[in-house]
């Protein structure tokens, strides 16, 4: 095994990871004579996984996560491939949590499949230590689809279809809202807030798919918004540098561009702990997106929302 003083931010939670951009993605993949690309997922404890195989390995279920922004895939236990162990890097991956980094193994050109979809050229990086033990997911993949296509995520039909992203138009029964790509290739958008129905507030917020909460609201001494009373305590998950501790209570309404949402439950975390990201008010999760169907357009900057057929949870 190469020791190679590797350090990757990442700055998720729950079973969620945030990678940061090291050396430039690599393309490579096989569509196996589909035209049209599927890939059933499920949802687990509120966030989106999704079957993956890497070599001949059992099917892993990983999650889907925008916080990924590298192709490839990291795994919460190393993969039993002596070939892997002997060409690996050693790194280290801070993440949301106060502690120190966790610590794995990277093979920087690998290739697995997801569904049926096979990517090759991709990073493969695996925990070595026990930061996610117990945990009934086995990792988490992001950009390598995001990246690559449009992923329309179809909470009613439990699919996700990866379209061509050249002159994607879902039709007019969409709404599209822009977002901003910034560090770590995560999607910022603007977001309206009431607390408690009197003041109302815009935060800049990243969406986080991999986080199960709706809302997460960061706080620190110069936030936005107060603190209302009767919030309770509670553990809000784990990231790559430990768990994550904070506070519950609901907020009056969010809105997201033409869609509003009253009485939704909201996380109130600390920021220098859950989030790496300066400048961040809040942290949207999908417990509120996966109240829509969702197509994520990274090539153009557009987030397409449609309301769901079916309620969430029916």
């Amino acid at each position: 095994m190469r020791l190679a003083p590797v350090l990757i931010a990442v700055g998720c939670v729950l079973s969620a990871v945030l990678l940061a951009p090291g050396c430039a993605p690599r393309s490579g993949l096989s569509r196996a004579g589909k035209p049209r690309l599927e890939v059933p997922f499920t949802l687990r404890n509120g966030v989106v996984v999704l079957p993956v195989r890497v070599g001949s390995s059992r099917v892993l279920q990983v999650i889907l996560d925008t916080g990924m922004g590298f192709d490839g895939v990291l795994l919460y236990e190393p993969v039993d491939d002596s070939a892997f162990l002997a060409q690996a890097d050693s790194v280290q991956i801070p993440g949301a949590g106060a502690g120190a980094p966790a610590r794995g193994l990277m093979l920087d050109s690998a290739s697995f499949r997801v569904g049926d979809v096979e990517l090759t050229g991709q990073r493969l990086i695996c925990l070595i230590d026990s930061t996610f033990a117990g945990f009934p997911t086995n990792g988490v993949i992001g950009y390598s689809l995001f990246g690559r296509w449009v992923v329309e995520i179809d909470c009613d039909r439990m699919v996700i279809t990866l379209h061509d992203s050249a002159g994607f138009d879902p039709g007019p029964s969409w709404t599209a809202v822009p977002f901003e790509l910034r560090e770590n290739r995560l999607p910022w958008v603007k977001l309206r807030v009431s607390i408690d129905g009197s003041a109302e507030h815009e935060l800049d917020c990243y969406i986080d798919l991999a986080s199960r909460e709706p809302l997460e609201l960061l706080v620190r001494d110069d936030a936005m918004f107060r603190m209302p009373a009767g919030l309770e305590e509670r553990y809000l998950g784990r990231g790559l540098s430990g768990d994550v501790r904070g506070w519950v209570g609901r907020v009056a309404w969010v809105e997201l561009d033409t869609f509003r949402v009253d009485d939704i439950p909201a996380a109130f975390a600390p920021a220098a702990v859950r989030s790496k990201q300066p400048g961040a008010d809040a942290v949207i999760g999908n417990g509120l997106l996966s109240r829509f169907n969702v197509a994520y357009d990274y090539a153009g900057s557009r987030l397409w929302l449609r309301r769901r057929q079916t309620a969430p949870g029916s």
